[in-house]
């Protein structure tokens, strides 16, 4: 028997580990240790009133805290049948792209770049390609700033509200974020460049199967009502649990989620599995450009379908700014909340990493009963073991397969959030 073992992964977000067991050239065991300690948010949330709820999840991770708190939000909403306005809808979805920018441009140029182009990190990449990292870096900040101007700050939002806005954002703020949003599109060529140059290698190539939310309209969008699987299966959000079927691991602190019985894929590569014929053309353009060709089974084109979101991330915001302010952005009356009722709400929403879901229900007096969280690196945690037994199986024993660095760039390439998994209680 050999063990290879990475005892802590770098360049991720938290805390986790790979553990994998080869018995000659056969693959005995793997596994994908999350060892971050829990953090028992759904519990934290309980006997909490309505309107505290999304200032507290969205204190899951500090890097997908919009996602949380939009999330959240919808779903209470979801419980008192609230609709909100297309202004608050706009808003919500700009502040929503100011994580995808600043999430997606942080993995794509800090974080797995480097894997391609032989660097054990940013820094040693910045000394010899300071234009990508500066690249990189400058959408990062974009995104955050677009996150300020609508949610009140980079991270932790505090302006959005159930039923609409606190304030309206400042509209000479976003007509200055909409002229640099369109510079940053200009740099769009370079990213293409840059992507294209990458050689993907195919060890990890497997049966894949995606899940997404199937967008409202018929544009792309991170926002949907319905889970499509390509099994060709259908549920509606409600019913987020018959797609999840979680289960507790022994060697992770997340549970794992599986499909029919089999693993699954959530995030940006199965997004564009299902929808990329809704892209833009311009996004459609750079797809084409990077060689990014779907369908694919292989996990590292996660990165460069990252990198067609990226793009149409930032086109989509600058669009948004321009009807925003041509429209005239106007105070809404703050919706008036009544609880009579036990009630449950339920929402989905795309984030950075995949499909994440939120469910509460509420008693009488509008306090919380219990609290449902399951996110994207959860899901995905059973075909990240997937991917890295079939990377195990086709390097096993051959003299110039790097089992460690390959591992390393299977779970990279997912853009895992160790410390959204990990947020649940810890039961079977």
């Amino acid at each position: 028997m050999e063990r290879i073992t990475v005892a802590h992964l770098a360049r991720v977000e938290g805390h986790g580990g790979i553990d994998v067991t080869l018995a000659g050239d056969r693959v005995a065991d793997v596994n994908f240790d999350i060892f971050e300690g829990s953090r028992f948010f759904e519990q934290l949330l309980v006997g909490r009133t309505w309107d505290q709820v999304p200032g507290i999840v969205c204190r899951v991770c500090a890097i997908c805290s919009a996602g949380h708190y939009v999330t959240a939000l919808k779903a209470v909403e979801d419980a008192l049948g609230i609709k909100v306005s297309p202004q608050t809808e706009a808003l919500r979805e700009l502040l929503f792209l100011g994580q995808m920018i600043e999430s997606h441009a942080l993995h794509l140029f800090c974080l797995a770049v480097p894997d391609f182009l032989g660097y054990g990190g940013v820094i040693p990449l910045a000394n010899d390609r300071p234009d990508e990292v500066r690249l990189g870096l400058s959408l990062k900040k974009l995104g955050n700033e677009l996150q300020t101007a609508v949610g009140g700050r980079p991270v932790h939002a505090v302006n959005a509200i159930v039923g609409g806005f606190g304030k309206l954002p400042d509209p000479e703020v976003l007509r200055s974020l909409g002229r640099r949003l369109g510079e940053a599109l200009e740099q769009a060529p370079a990213v293409v460049a840059l992507f294209a140059s990458l050689t993907v290698p195919n060890h990890s190539e497997s049966p894949t199967i995606y899940v997404a939310l199937e967008p409202e309209g018929e544009e792309f969008s991170f926002f949907g009502r319905r889970i499509v699987a390509s099994t060709g299966e259908t549920f509606e959000v409600h019913d987020y649990r018959r797609v999840t079927n979680e289960t507790v691991v022994g060697h992770s602190h997340a549970k794992h989620s599986r499909l029919g019985g089999r693993p699954y894929m959530v995030g940006s590569l199965a997004r564009l599995h299902h929808w990329a014929d809704r892209l833009t053309p311009r996004a459609r353009a750079v797809a084409r450009e990077i060689g990014l060709t779907l369908p694919t089974e292989n996990i590292l084109y996660n990165n460069h379908a990252q990198a067609v979101e990226l793009v149409w991330s930032l086109e989509r915001a600058a669009g948004l700014i321009d009807e925003l302010l041509t429209a005239g952005m106007k105070e809404e009356t703050p919706v008036e909340v009544v609880w009579s009722e036990p009630r449950k709400g339920t929402a989905a929403t795309e984030v950075p990493r995949g499909t994440l879901y939120h469910s509460y229900e509420f008693d009488a007096a509008g306090r919380v009963t219990a609290a449902d969280i399951i996110t994207p690196t959860a899901q995905n945690l059973a075909n990240v073991e997937k991917d890295i037994r079939a990377c195990a199986e086709k390097l096993a024993g051959k003299p110039d397969g790097d089992l460690v660095n390959n591992f390393e760039m299977i779970v990279r390439a997912y853009d895992p959030c160790i410390s959204c998994s990990v947020h649940l209680i810890r039961l079977a």
